[in-house]
């Protein structure tokens, strides 16, 4: 299993890469949004990867971000969609655009992707909408911490001293926090609350 390549750009193709390490060349495979952020060719490059082995063919698919490829992998879960249309799906709408069209269950948002029609949508949504609210929650609880000064964590942990699970509470603290003045832990933990209690 090949995790990650380092080495340098020999060629930029349309959908693909072609990298020298120490003397082999490797095609890779990427999306449009991995291709923008890569530089010209002769540049040094450390891109990771996802091998994709089957009984007569092996082929790489090379990331900039492990946010695209935790999503590829996610995406290639879902029956139907394979590496290559999951690779299609990343280069038509950024990693955060789809994360939200998936968990908001936006089929209308997602079917505008080449190669997705609303059937394919329907069972991204269905297969994947719980295991990405994680995944948004983690991403948004990170940035909310940063940004409150602490406030979070306090109300996050007055909610858990009441019996709440913590991700039940994370998710009640972010909604909360964007209700009400975020600079008042009490006023966050009684919107909270009024969530939890429903």
């Amino acid at each position: 299993m090949i995790a990650f390549l380092k080495g340098y750009i020999e060629e930029k193709r349309e959908g693909e890469v072609f990298l020298d390490v120490n003397g082999v060349g490797y095609r890779v495979e990427v999306s449009s949004i991995t291709m923008q952020q890569l530089e010209k060719a002769g540049s040094q490059v450390k891109m990771l990867t996802y091998h994709h082995i089957t009984d007569n063919d092996q082929r790489l698919f090379g990331f900039f971000t492990s946010d695209e490829k935790t999503l590829f992998e996610k995406l290639i879960t879902v029956k139907g969609v394979g590496p290559k249309l999951g690779l299609t799906i990343l280069s038509g709408l950024p990693a955060n655009q789809l994360i939200t069209a998936i968990t908001n269950q936006d089929n209308a948002t997602l079917s505008t992707v080449p190669g997705i029609g609303k059937k394919t949508a329907g069972r991204i949504i269905l297969e994947l909408k719980e295991k990405l609210a994680d995944y948004v929650t983690d991403t948004d609880m990170s940035t909310a911490k940063a940004s409150s000064g602490g406030l979070a964590d306090e109300a996050v942990s007055a909610l858990e001293a009441l019996g709440f699970k913590k991700k039940e509470s994370e998710q009640a603290v972010l909604k909360a926090m964007k209700d009400v003045d975020s600079q008042n832990s009490s006023k966050i933990i009684k919107k909270a609350l009024a969530s939890l209690n429903r």
